[in-house]
């Protein structure tokens, strides 16, 4: 019976919670707050507690304050550039079949083969860096641009994520391929005469496990997977190979030493299409964002309740060290949405006024 009278004196505080909660969410937006406000409240109420409980305290009215921020957002439309952007995005039915798209690599390159499946017809203009990719679709040379993402593997493309702080571009869509590497030689070579194998460093990642079962053997990296099929064939060495596509292996002349050399069988790449405009398309239903926060504590914290409040599904999220800063972070985020929600459009206008740096990165579907 004293468990059962417990319980019920628990269900009874539980109850008083949420009546002064409605309460508290009825008055809150008519009530001018800000962060010194906010600050001196949640001093006054920690004050009150036990010491043993100031920060269960703190925790528990910190996030009470950003319920109620986002409360009031949601109520009080306020004028956001970025929402406004958003609702003027290019929106349109169906994907472009043909488009002249720009990929790092050449001919055989694991982007060439993204680009395909992401456009039925693609005139691909093939750039030596991951940079090219992004200033050809600046400066309107191509009207999209196809890059590596995140390997499920290797990790994410560095490079890639580098140059998203550089250039303004919107995702346009995303797909996921599954990753075979093959050692690819000239014919009549054997796995024994192999002395150096070359290939792009996320491929050399995701196939470690087979270079450390051949430590003799030279590893050096090149710019592109299809560079270094290309490399092979050319070269007047006969004890040289490549980590690339079994593609490679018919555009290059290359014969197929080993299938399947990487270090899982459940390989896959994620690679996004950009434009330079925003463009959103029926169906887009996975929206990716990019911001800075104030170097104090609790502020990742804060910014994760607000997806939480709103009940959006956080897919991902990564943080990177800006160069030239004391231990500030870029944060990249995927979260599961469209904005043709209103609730989505609200978290943006928030995200935007309340963080020190705010991009919103596209709304699209991945293929």
């Amino acid at each position: 019976m004293e468990n059962q009278d417990r319980r019920a004196e628990l269900d009874a505080i539980d109850d008083e919670i949420l009546r002064l909660f409605r309460a508290r969410m009825d008055i809150a937006p008519q009530a001018d707050s800000d962060a010194q406000t906010e600050r001196d409240a949640l001093y006054r109420v920690c004050s009150s507690c036990d010491e043993s409980l100031q920060n269960y305290a703190k925790i528990l009215f910190s996030t009470l304050f950003d319920v109620s921020r986002t409360h009031r957002s949601a109520l009080v439309k306020r004028a956001s550039p970025v929402v406004d952007e958003i609702r003027g995005a290019d929106r349109k039915d169906a994907f472009p079949l043909a488009a002249q798209v720009a990929c790092q690599g050449i001919e055989g390159a694991y982007s060439q083969i993204a680009a395909e499946r992401i456009f039925s017809i693609p005139q691909i203009m093939y750039m030596n860096t991951f940079d090219g990719v992004f200033n050809a679709v600046d400066k309107g040379l191509c009207k999209y641009g196809v890059l590596p993402i995140e390997n499920s593997t290797a990790g994410s493309v560095t490079a890639v994520y580098e140059l998203m702080k550089k250039y303004k571009f919107s995702i346009a869509r995303s797909v996921k391929l599954r990753i075979s590497h093959t050692l690819l030689a000239k014919s009549g070579v054997a796995m024994g005469d192999i002395k150096e194998i070359y290939s792009h460093e996320q491929a050399i990642n995701q196939c470690a496990d087979f270079l450390q079962r051949n430590p003799r053997i030279k590893v050096t990296v090149c710019e592109n997977t299809a560079v270094a099929a290309k490399m092979a064939a050319e070269s007047d060495r006969t004890d040289v190979a490549a980590l690339s596509s079994k593609n490679c292996a018919s555009i290059y002349g290359l014969n197929v030493l080993s299938s399947d050399v990487q270090n899982s069988d459940n390989n896959y790449t994620r690679f996004i299409c950009i434009s330079k405009g925003l463009e959103i398309y029926k169906g887009a239903n996975k929206i990716s964002l990019m911001l800075t926060l104030g170097n104090k504590a609790g502020a990742l914290y804060s910014l994760l309740t607000k997806f939480s409040v709103l009940g959006l599904n956080l897919t991902k999220l990564e943080s990177r060290p800006i160069r030239g800063t004391d231990f500030e972070f870029m944060f990249y985020f995927d979260i599961d949405g469209s904005t043709e929600d209103e609730k989505v459009l609200t978290l943006m206008g928030q995200l935007a006024e309340t963080t020190d740096y705010f991009a919103f990165l596209g709304n699209y579907a991945e293929v």
